[in-house]
């Protein structure tokens, strides 16, 4: 019997399988660069340092324009960390800023990164909610917080593509979580400005009376 067919086969094979070994080797190795690069950013944001936030969201995007370019096809999975928490960091910082939360398409990134990188938005936004509520800032906090629900509400359909977008269906159960500790933190803060707010106008009642 002759093997030769199948000996040149095998010998195409073995070269493709090396170069893809080679292409998963250099994704691994580079993809924390712009892991890392979008969490200093969140780190920006929360700092209130947004100029260098914007510098370092712009370098996590060009390096993961770089690695693009290698991870196409079989992939595109090592992709999905980083570009969800590039997405997560744009996110917030568009929400500090006001502006209008980019689609998918304007990142530049799979649905699969986008969803688990909004979902994951919600746990920094309950950070900012937080950090808000310190600061007596309730009207600011209930505006995050109108966010936080508006974006686990669309987000919560998607449990059902579990099987194609792993780890979506956990997310969302933390996210659900988050929302619900966020509401009753937001209702108490709310209840204690009235509160304060009253006391407030007691208090200048009590003045206006004693000076007639």
């Amino acid at each position: 019997m002759n093997l030769k067919n199948v000996e040149k086969s095998l010998g195409i094979i073995s070269r493709q399988l090396d170069r893809m070994m080679r292409i998963r080797d250099k994704l691994i190795r580079e993809l924390g660069e712009p892991i890392s690069l979008s969490s200093k950013a969140i780190v920006n944001i929360h700092t209130h340092n947004l100029k260098e936030a914007e510098k370092n969201l712009k370098l996590a995007e060009e390096k993961l324009r770089d690695l693009k370019k290698i991870g196409k096809g079989n992939f595109i999975q090592y992709l999905i960390p980083p570009e969800g928490e590039y997405v997560e960091a744009f996110t917030i910082y568009s929400i500090v800023l006001r502006k209008s939360i980019p689609s998918h398409k304007v990142l530049n990134v799979n649905g699969a990164s986008y969803l688990l990188g909004l979902l994951d938005t919600i746990g920094e936004l309950r950070r900012l909610i937080y950090d808000k509520i310190r600061e007596a800032k309730s009207d600011e906090a209930l505006e995050f917080f109108n966010i936080m629900e508006q974006l686990y509400t669309l987000l919560s359909p998607f449990a059902v593509y579990e099987h194609v977008v792993r780890g979506i269906r956990k997310k969302l159960d933390v996210a659900r979580i988050l929302v619900e500790e966020t509401r009753s933190a937001i209702t108490e803060e709310i209840r204690r400005s009235e509160i304060l707010k009253s006391i407030d106008r007691f208090s200048q009642m009590i003045k206006e009376s004693n000076c007639e």
